[in-house]
């Protein structure tokens, strides 16, 4: 076989590449776990930016489903999963409760999804 996806599972290299990749990842989380368990407080300077890691993760996972591309703004704008989110986001913010927040959206997604747009 010369090349294809046979001879990349195939290739030694490829292994050593993987195997590296997965030492090194587990390194860096290491570190940290490491690092965070011999300090007793960990900076203001570090804490700060650090705060805004859970809405970003959170913002990385929900946007690419909210973001649509449809061929109208209507459509796009009557996207469900578009109408679910923002609800969702209004009452995240009225209410800073993630039980309520998830509950709401997925009540409001399943809603559009099942009964009115069905």
């Amino acid at each position: 076989m010369t090349g294809g996806l046979g001879a990349l599972v195939a290739s030694p290299r490829a292994w050593v590449a993987i195997a590296a990749i997965g030492v090194l990842t587990y390194a860096i989380r290491l570190s940290f776990i490491h690092l965070f368990g011999r300090i007793d407080e960990v900076p203001t300077r570090i804490q700060r930016p650090l705060r805004y890691v859970p809405p970003a993760v959170l913002a990385a996972l929900v946007l690419p489903d909210l973001m649509t591309l449809r061929p109208s703004v209507a459509a796009t704008l009557l996207d469900e999963r578009l109408i679910a989110g923002v609800v969702a986001g209004a009452v995240a913010w009225r209410t800073e409760n993630v039980f309520a927040t998830i509950a709401t959206g997925m009540t409001t997604l399943w809603l559009f999804r099942f009964v009115l747009f069905a």
